[in-house]
């Protein structure tokens, strides 16, 4: 299926990079998250939403891809070049683009998905493919919301405050409201994608999440997190679609 719309048709592609390699956590995208490996929760959001075409896990490991094959998604394999610490999700992107194109596969946007970001919903996929599509943007980041932040940097031994004046503390009803993004995913077109070689250009957009799903697993304190939550709120229960 593809997202169809009475401005213009667009087919996605889910790319979802998984290094084997991790610093805070050892085998971090294979770890188990609510009785399911990590990698899991991101291809079971994308395989369930309405507007996806096919869904990609790039990855130099052949557990994480024997895995990703397993619930479901098509595979890339990463060279170790582009598997490394300094690499960046760009880099694995641009090479999944160039492998899928390579199997005859035609789309117009990519939807980059990071692998531990758990807690999202299909839902938020498909709410973001419309408004991106909707509003005309040529990029997208999903992003939580930021409304009563103060935030403090340390300069040469002492605190100063970055987006604030300590003197003259606003209510909370009158702070501009900001966006974090979260890093859970991102969309842009492929092509101009191709040209910036930067996942934000042009018009960009944002998708707004619920706060709770800005969380993601970077250290083993994460997990226990990370499950509380999507216990808390139905998130750990097994919908994919095979």
């Amino acid at each position: 299926p593809f997202f169809m719309n009475d401005k213009l048709n667009k087919k996605v592609v889910v790319i979802i990079p998984a290094r084997s390699g991790s610093k805070g956590i050892k085998n971090k995208n294979i770890i188990s998250v609510c009785d399911k490996p990590l990698i899991y929760w991101s291809i079971q959001h994308a395989l369930n939403s309405k507007y996806i075409s096919s869904v990609w896990v790039s990855s130099d490991g052949e557990e994480i891809l024997d895995l990703a094959r397993k619930y479901g998604a098509n595979t890339i394999k990463r060279p170790q070049l582009l598997s490394g610490n300094s690499a960046s999700s760009e880099s694995a992107w641009i090479h999944a683009y160039e492998e899928i194109k390579k199997q005859g596969e035609e789309f117009d946007l990519i939807l980059g998905m990071q692998a531990t970001s758990p807690i999202r919903e299909s839902k938020d996929l498909d709410a973001a493919i419309e408004k991106f599509v909707d509003c005309g943007y040529d990029s997208l980041f999903s992003a939580c919301s930021m409304k009563d932040f103060f935030i403090w940097k340390r300069v040469d031994k002492k605190y100063t405050p970055v987006n604030y004046d300590a003197n003259n503390r606003k209510h909370r009803q009158d702070i501009e409201k900001s966006f974090l993004e979260n890093g859970s995913f991102y969309l842009f077109k492929s092509d101009m994608f191709l040209k910036k070689k930067n996942r934000l250009f042009g018009k960009i957009g944002v998708y707004e999440m619920e706060d709770h799903k800005m969380f993601q697993i970077d250290e083993p304190s994460d997990v226990k997190l990370c499950e509380s939550i999507m216990k808390g709120y139905g998130l750990d229960i097994k919908r994919v679609k095979f």
